[in-house]
């Protein structure tokens, strides 16, 4: 089967898959990657019929996108690993990954969705007949000639699946396709999956945390334990019915479910922020000690009158782009500030911008004193030290950060290089990933590996915290542990931002700026 995603697309006469609707089994399947002590999954006997709905849900790291590769046969491009039993399938897959990043293979959108048809040797026309077919049914907003590089990751992820759609696979798998996705977007995305699959046939499997948006619509839930094992497989109300109690206390977000309350991470102990006297202030000191000088609410960053312009290329040639369009805002010390608004709303760009990673077009980002003790006010100015030193970073993509070939030597890092002292193992622990120590960071799940930039980001207790999608990819428990992390840095005396799609996270925070279209809608 190919590694590049396939599958049927147009509107109304759409085509079956050339291969037809697809089956898959697993034959006591698993799966042990390179350097990991457990198996990701193990023991797995299970047979996806041609034509089924089927749903795979499990904690974080139960081993979900894996058995997603083994159905594409691209398994071992994550990693070399040990393979026990077998996978055996028929028909073309098409596989839309989890961090949808992985899956761009081209620098424009009209290329990166033709690739698949072209390696089919399909004519000219029919190509880019079903490029333009895909691109529509996925609600896409821009040319195909666009930049892939200037997307959102929900425009990536948009374009993922369009590239999928364009190859007409027999079994389309999709690995988390809403979770970078508002939730009006997200829906879309799942409609248009859903189409495809009811005119063509094809065979669906989609993997994910929040099961509520696909348990009306799929045959079948098939549910993976922490340990990597089939735990339940039926139809999802049954499987709700019987053993709800069960996934809840597994960390799968049911339906109706609300959040759950954060869970304290040892922040004192392990080094992301100080500890306090028995008056409540902070006590100790690092290397650039700008905790002492916290006044809640006051603005550590502030922006005023920001414009970051981006290019991107539409029909009648190469146009410039307000991502951020005159925007005033601030990041207040000792709170929580989040960032939200639908897909391309500019919200990661402004969180860049806040921290010196992208520059101004126009207007300007100013560093409070108290944060950039006594050097040029804006931190697009700052050494590479002097920023990591105040600011902690998470990217969207957590891969980007990721420098040395083991977990642990990840979270120490920057915390090393700052002379500042860290408890890993602990970190480690409290963010559910304390027995992967040793382990590649390139062999972790996707939110696995969001964890571990999130605490490689903030185990030096930086002073102001940019955390873009913290939650995307993770399971109740570990959602819990990252609106803990939040929690203790505010608790602590350090400002948070956050660019996050997620309600659930966004109604912890103290303020909220909405964005649309590049300009501030509303504040809350």
């Amino acid at each position: 089967m190919p590694s590049r995603p396939a599958a049927s697309i147009g509107t109304d006469t759409l085509s079956e898959p050339a291969s037809g609707p697809a089956t898959v089994e697993f034959r006591g399947f698993g799966w042990r990657p390179v350097g990991r002590r457990w198996p990701a999954v193990r023991d797995v006997d299970l047979r996806v019929e041609a034509g089924e709905r089927m749903l795979l849900a499990g904690p974080s790291g139960a081993g979900k996108s894996t058995l997603l590769r083994a159905a594409a046969g691209v398994l071992e491009s994550a990693g070399a690993g040990d393979r026990t039993g077998e996978v055996v399938g028929d028909g073309i897959a098409g596989l839309v990954l989890q961090n949808p990043a992985d899956a761009i293979v081209a620098d424009r959108v009209g290329r990166d969705v033709a690739f698949g048809p072209e390696n089919l040797g399909l004519d000219r026309d029919e190509i880019w007949t079903r490029v333009r077919e895909a691109l529509e049914l996925v609600g896409f907003p821009y040319d195909v000639r666009t930049p892939t590089r200037t997307l959102s990751g929900g425009e990536t992820q948009r374009l993922a699946l369009a590239g999928a759609l364009a190859h007409r696979p027999g079994l389309l798998l999709l690995d988390e396709p809403t979770s970078m996705l508002d939730d009006e977007a997200a829906v879309e995305l799942r409609d248009a999956a859903l189409r495809v699959v009811a005119t063509t046939g094809a065979t669906l499997v989609v993997a994910g945390h929040r099961i509520g948006i696909w348990t009306d619509h799929v045959d079948r839930l098939v549910v993976l334990g922490a340990d990597g094992t089939l735990v339940a497989d039926g139809e999802p109300a049954e499987v709700l019915r019987r053993h709800g109690a069960e996934l809840e206390s597994a960390g799968l977000w049911l339906p109706d479910l609300p959040p759950p309350e954060p869970v304290e991470v040892p922040l004192g102990q392990s080094g992301f922020g100080r500890t306090q006297d028995d008056q409540g202030r902070p006590e100790g000191r690092s290397n650039v000690d700008t905790h002492s000088a916290a006044v809640t609410g006051a603005p550590l960053v502030s922006a005023e009158a920001l414009t970051v312009r981006l290019r991107r290329r539409s029909l009648t040639g190469w146009r410039e782009v307000e991502a951020v369009s005159g925007v005033d805002a601030l990041v207040p010390d000792a709170a929580t500030t989040v960032v939200t608004g639908r897909s391309g709303a500019g919200k990661s760009t402004l969180l860049a911008a806040l921290g010196g990673l992208v520059a101004p077009t126009r207007g300007e980002v100013r560093a409070a004193p108290v944060l950039a003790a006594g050097l040029d006010p804006w931190p697009g100015r700052w050494r590479s030290a002097e920023l990591a030193g105040r600011i902690g970073w998470v990217p969207q993509d957590p891969e980007h950060g990721f420098v040395t070939h083991r977990v642990v030597d990840e979270v120490r890092l920057t915390a090393d290089r700052l002379g500042r002292r860290v408890d890993a193992d602990a970190l480690l622990v409290a963010l559910g990933l304390g027995r992967l120590a040793e382990a590649s960071p390139y062999h972790l799940s996707g939110g696995e590996q969001r964890r571990l930039a999130l605490v490689a980001g903030l185990a030096h207790r930086p002073r102001l915290a940019l955390l873009d999608e913290p939650t995307v990819g993770q399971d109740r428990h570990t959602w819990a542990a990252i609106a803990g992390v939040v929690r203790g840095l505010v608790t602590s005396g350090s400002a948070v931002a956050i660019a996050t799609h997620d309600r659930a996270l966004a109604t912890l925070a103290d303020h909220e700026i909405v964005l649309r279209r590049g300009r501030i809608a509303e504040r809350r």
